[in-house]
């Protein structure tokens, strides 16, 4: 097995601030895995082409860096869904097919995979509950945020408590869409025009899926940053299902951003 060095996480200012030493999080980026090829890095993706022994150790590797076996953390089948699930003390390493998991339990940490969509990572360290959603424009819009925010009302949090930020996701600015991309928005809420501009390809348009995000956050009532990272162009940091389609790649990989309550 490649050795390689130990992952290295990005952080947010904001969940650090307010959560102390009783939550610890990380948004990992490709860094610090034994992945080689168009995988090289940190691939934790069990559904792509990956040899499989290869992700595994890239998740113990994450699992290890919480201190924790692989065994606790939680990941769950994502398919673009508003859906959450409750993850307690009793963890089986089951993955059901969900985009958002919450927990009050120590000692679990959630984490969530991406290469463009939005991993966000949610805490409310005055009651102990911790939440983590895989939000692309399908979740975003079908409301995975809010859904992730309510289970998290319903393990004891309180929703003016509760902080989340988005992390390494694609910017505005490498995320092209259709008319019929931008017409789905606009039927929904016709004020969503705001996240659109045009694009230099007639009929077409940019779209800025951070700032759908964090607006949602907020607008559900919660304090909510964005690491302001774009997966799109830097390619030694992160993995993009967008780039990938544009090089003609066959495969991808995911990296992944977790957040545990740590065990006292």
């Amino acid at each position: 097995m490649t050795q390689a060095a130990s992952p290295a996480p990005i952080q947010s200012a904001l969940l650090q601030k307010v959560a102390g030493d009783a939550i610890v999080h990380g948004y990992f980026t490709r860094q610090g895995g034994v992945s080689d090829g168009i995988y090289r890095g940190l691939n934790v993706g069990l559904g792509s082409n990956d040899d499989r022994e290869k992700v595994q150790e890239n998740r113990r590797r994450v699992a290890g860096w919480f201190a924790l076996p692989v065994t606790r953390l939680a990941t769950v089948h994502q398919v673009h869904s508003p859906d959450v699930v409750v993850v307690g003390k009793d963890y089986d390493g089951s993955r059901p097919a969900a985009d958002a998991m919450v927990t009050a339990a120590p000692g679990i940490a959630l984490g969530v995979l991406a290469a463009d969509c939005g991993p966000i990572l949610f805490a409310d360290p005055d009651n102990g509950v911790i939440g983590a959603a895989h939000a692309g424009w399908k979740g975003a819009l079908a409301g995975v945020l809010e859904n992730t925010i309510d289970a998290m009302v319903r393990l004891g949090a309180k929703r003016e408590a509760i902080v989340a930020c988005l992390g390494p996701s694609i910017s505005q600015a490498s995320y092209e869409v259709g008319p019929e991309f931008v017409e789905r928005f606009v039927r929904q809420d016709p004020s969503y025009q705001r996240y659109f501009v045009s694009s230099k390809k007639p009929g077409h348009a940019m779209f800025d899926l951070p700032a759908l995000t964090v607006d949602r956050l907020r607008a559900a009532g919660v304090r909510a940053e964005s690491l302001g990272l774009c997966t799109y162009p830097d390619t030694e940091r992160f993995f993009s299902y967008r780039r990938t389609t544009h090089k003609n790649e066959p495969d991808y990989g995911r990296q992944i951003s977790a957040i545990a309550i740590r065990e006292t």
